[in-house]
């Protein structure tokens, strides 16, 4: 049985329903698949910029604090050895890249997955004529069709109505988005409801389809 996405309208209210896509969203959900590639995305956001200065690197402690024999005290060649205050870092970060690469169809199957796995909790929704640039229409919207929590509204960018949409949503404090083309696994795992707008739905499942075609 196809997985069920409810269509609501400007108001929140239920006007329908549509049958998802089996290709996108009523596969199989892996979860190690996904996983790997939700890992990836958050270490690719990592600035990566964290840096320490190692004893060759701290300013001072040229000089032999004091004389090898005779104070009493412990020997010391330099007050910037790892174990004086101020001193160097033994193994601290550096700058480096966090990315880890991750092969396309990965990224595509761990897309299915998680699409799949909002359809079963049946949080993938579609907004239809919604023309409204306020964001309290917006809020309206949510609360009427019962959605809560944090909302991925996804976009299609050559949809003059579509930026209504945009224009209404975007000021929500719950609300991220993203444009159907660059739809992205951690984008939907992190969203408690995926809402398409009915263009942005139609022009991802044809996209889709016609990269199964080619293959």
């Amino acid at each position: 049985m196809s997985a069920i996405a409810v269509i609501i309208d400007a108001s929140g209210a239920k006007t329908g329903e549509q049958s998802l896509d089996d290709g996108l969203f009523g596969g199989r959900v892996n979860s190690a698949v996904l996983h790997q590639v939700v890992t990836a995305q958050l270490a690719a956001a990592r600035s990566g910029t964290a840096s320490t200065k190692t004893r060759a690197e701290v300013r001072g402690g040229g000089r032999k604090p004091w004389r090898q024999k005779g104070t009493g005290r412990a020997r010391h060649g330099s007050i910037r050895s790892p174990m004086w205050v101020g001193g160097g870092a033994v193994f601290g970060p550096k700058p480096r890249s966090y990315v880890q690469r991750v092969n396309k169809k990965v990224r595509q199957a761990a897309l299915r997955s998680a699409l799949a796995d909002k359809a079963v909790a049946e949080g993938v929704f579609i907004l239809d004529g919604f023309d409204q640039t306020k964001t309290k229409a917006a809020h309206q919207c949510l609360v009427k069709a019962g959605i809560t929590g944090k909302v991925l509204i996804v976009l299609d960018s050559s949809s003059e109505g579509d930026e209504a949409v945009d224009l209404a949503f975007r000021n929500l404090a719950h609300s991220a988005f993203s444009l159907q083309g660059s739809l992205a696994a951690y984008d939907v795992v992190a969203a408690d409801a995926v809402v398409f707008t009915s263009s942005a739905y139609e022009l991802f499942v044809e996209r889709a389809g016609n990269k199964e075609a080619s293959r």
